[in-house]
Parts: structure tokens; sequence; C-alpha cells
């Protein structure tokens, strides 16, 4: 590859702007895949490194080499020193630039009801409220693309070993993640933001079950009515025994074996 380009992003330009720390624009690397716009990045690819000329006062790629493994650690080495060290909470189980894993113990919440179409038999969720109820112990996995919900039968630290259960808050789809709807999401991925990620699960409003969820508990009535009868009964703990252990999803069905919570952090969840 030979020549310069200037640079240019999908929108055709590409602004610059000082960068504090010393930093300044020396590298870019391309990265080539399969023909047609978001199509995902499988079979043959190649990569890259240019470096960047100036020419009548703006960056442009000059030309460039294919990009080794050797380049890979160097920039992967440099990026790494940019992340803080910080101290990791003791509920954390994994903390990696592209997921965050961490458990967190039961207890009793206050949480919010506006059930989207409440049947007449529903004695404290027939209409929208905020009330006390009971969760069990909790895994959240949170990715780039998406956040975990996993309920934990035992309070307690999970290992690898340990199975993972379908979470019984609504609004959770049967594959486990969070249906965000119109729920803010955390701009980082980090310590700082697992608050906001547990808001997001326990502090909103639970409107209803998504498809399938019905049927990630064992017993009669459904999630809706067992909020219902632990709100009425003011029950201080939840009945683990009605929770089902999480399996894989293919088109909206469990299948297979349980999996684990060392299977799900594996799997990027």
């Amino acid at each position: 590859m030979s020549g310069v380009a200037e640079l240019r992003s999908a929108s055709n330009r590409v602004e610059f702007e000082t960068v504090g720390g010393g930093l300044t624009l020396t590298s870019a690397i391309l990265l080539y895949g399969p023909e047609g716009a978001g199509r995902p990045m499988t079979g043959a690819a190649f990569a890259s490194l240019h470096g960047i000329e100036e020419h009548d006062g703006k960056p442009v790629i000059a030309a460039g080499t294919p990009l080794t493994r050797a380049h890979v650690r160097k920039w992967a080495s440099l990026l790494g020193r940019a992340a803080a060290p910080e101290i990791l909470p003791e509920n954390v189980l994994v903390s990696h630039p592209d997921m965050l894993a961490w458990w967190i113990p039961e207890r009793v919440r206050t949480a919010h009801f506006a059930i989207s179409h409440p049947t007449a038999d529903l004695k404290v969720l027939g209409q929208r409220t905020t009330v006390a109820v009971p969760y069990p112990a909790h895994l959240l996995i949170a990715t780039r693309r998406s956040l975990g919900v996993y309920a934990l039968a035992v309070n307690k630290r999970p290992t690898a070993e340990t199975v993972a259960y379908h979470s019984p808050v609504l609004n959770v789809f049967i594959n486990g993640s969070l249906c965000w709807g119109n729920i803010a999401k955390p701009k980082t991925l980090g310590i700082s933001s697992m608050a906001q990620f547990e808001a997001a699960v326990f502090d909103s409003w639970s409107t209803h079950p998504n498809a399938g969820q019905d049927q990630a508990i064992t017993g009669k009535g459904g999630l809706v009515r067992l909020w219902d009868d632990l709100a009425v009964r003011k029950a201080r703990t939840f009945p683990v025994r009605r929770l089902k252990p999480f399996l894989t999803t293919t088109r909206g069905k469990t299948k297979g074996q349980p999996l684990t919570v060392g299977q799900l952090i594996a799997g990027g969840a």
C-alpha cells in the first residue's frame, strides 16, 4: 500500500483536537474484513499499521505495513497503562476492560411495580405501588453490549462451579439480559458504574415479565403473582426453591444442562 490518504470518518470528516497529557496523533491502524457494512468479523481479516504525516496542516495516513503481533502487544501494553489501578470491592468477581462481574447478597429491597395489565386477583400489585420485598442473591455480568442478570440459590460469594439461576426480576429476558427500555445506560464499564447497573435492575419500575419469563420459576401463578404474594405476606426471605437453573437459550427456548458462573463469564454472558 503506497501513497497517502486523508483521514476521514463515516461522516466524511474527522475533527482533531489537542489531547491533554502530552499525547499526539502518531499512528493509525486500518482493519480489513468482509465486504458490507455491519457484517460480523469472521473469516479472513487483515490489518495494517500506518504513520501519520502532515499535509497543509492536516494529518493524513501514510503508507503502511502489515500489523504484527508485536505491534499488538506493544499497543495493548501502552493502552493498559492508561487505566489507573484501583482496589476492587470484595463482591467483584471479574474486572476486565470488556467485562465486569459481581455478586449481590440477598436482601429486602424497596421495589417499584406498575404492572401493565394487572389481573383482578392481585392484592398489592393491582395498582402502581412501591413496596418492600425480598430478593435472592444475584449475579450481574456487565459487558459493553449488555447486562446479564442471574439469581443465586445460595447467599454466599459464588465460585466458577456455582450454578446460576434465572432471575425473578421482571423486565429480564429469558436469555438473562436486562430489557433496558427507557432506562439510561451507564456510559462507562468499571467499578464506578456498578451502582448504576444495580439501579437499572432493582430501582426501575417493573411492568411485566418478558416472553417466556414465567417459565423461569417453578410452581403456579407466574412471576407477578409470586411478587404479589411476597408483598402481601411481607416476606423477609425469597423462596429460592422456586428458582430454576439457568439453561442455554435458543430461539426463546431453554435447553441443555444448567450453566455455571464460570461458563457464563467464559462465554461473555
